[in-house]
Parts: C-alpha cells; sequence; structure tokens
C-alpha cells in the first residue's frame, strides 16, 4: 500500500463546443492513438444526428442516456478462504457514470454499420429510452448483484 497520501482529484475541463463535462470525458473514452481531433468531431457529428433525429436537445439527451445506463450496485469478486465470491457493492457516483460511459461506447462499437457517429447516436436515444444494450448491461449487472446479495457479509 502507498505511503504517500490519496490521489488528488483532477477536474475534467469541459469540451470547446457545448461546454460540457460530460461531453469531455466522452470524448476522451472515443480517443484512440492520441487524436483527440477525430474523437470530438465523431461526439460532434453524433451530437448533430440525434438534434436531426429527435428535435430535442443533445446534451439532455445525453445526460439522460447516462443517468439511465448508470448502475447503482456492482459486483467485486473478493477471496475469502480459498473461494472466490461475487460481493455486491454500492457504486459511488463518478464511478457509476464512468461505468455508463463505457457500456454506451462498447455498445455503440458493436452495433452493426459504418459510421461510428451514426452508431453512438443511435445507442445514446436507445439509452435515453430506457433500452438497447448500455441499459442491459446495467440491468444484468443489477440482477447478478441481487442473485449474490446473500454474499453482502464478505464487504
Amino acid at each position: 500500500m502507498s505511503r504517500r497520501g490519496a490521489a488528488q482529484k483532477r477536474l475534467v475541463k469541459p469540451d470547446p463546443v457545448y461546454r460540457n463535462r460530460l461531453l469531455n470525458m466522452l470524448a476522451n473514452r472515443i480517443l484512440k492513438n492520441g487524436k483527440k481531433n477525430l474523437s470530438y468531431h465523431i461526439l460532434y457529428k453524433a451530437m448533430k444526428g440525434i438534434k436531426l433525429r429527435t428535435t430535442k436537445n443533445p446534451l439532455s439527451i445525453l445526460r439522460q442516456a447516462v443517468r439511465r445506463a448508470t448502475p447503482n450496485i456492482v459486483v467485486k469478486a473478493k477471496r475469502r478462504g480459498g473461494s472466490t465470491y461475487q460481493v455486491p457493492v454500492e457504486v459511488k457516483a463518478d464511478q457509476g457514470k464512468a461505468l455508463a460511459v463505457r457500456w454506451i461506447l462498447s455498445a455503440a462499437k458493436k452495433r452493426a454499420g459504418v459510421s461510428m457517429a451514426l452508431k453512438l447516436s443511435y445507442e445514446l436515444m436507445d439509452a435515453a429510452r430506457q433500452t438497447g444494450n448500455a441499459i442491459r448491461k446495467r440491468e444484468e449487472t443489477h440482477r447478478m448483484a441481487e442473485a449474490n446479495r446473500a454474499f453482502a457479509l464478505f464487504r
């Protein structure tokens, strides 16, 4: 264990166009080989696509999608007496948001289609409507935590 103090929490800067921290977080997760400009391009194209298809504010749809995909509880593997137990653990807000963003992006990547911007816009709209693979992943995680509730005492 480290003898230094706890790591300082770094503030995420907002993105240049919408001035939103969540968008910058999403752009950093899309990022490949350090090409942040390309990641912003994909993200803004997806936001434009959402605006065209729903005629609503794309930022509100993004917030709603992330909020609905955020898990309340997850399972963590703990070793106790030679056995590994899946122990349900509550998730902090920041970690839950990070998981939701990760799940939304991985679900978008797995979708059929050519353009990542198009796939991302569809996945965000689906998550805002409480459908799609990111929401399914959250439900699956909650079911697993519920099934392993007996091991909560190993926390």
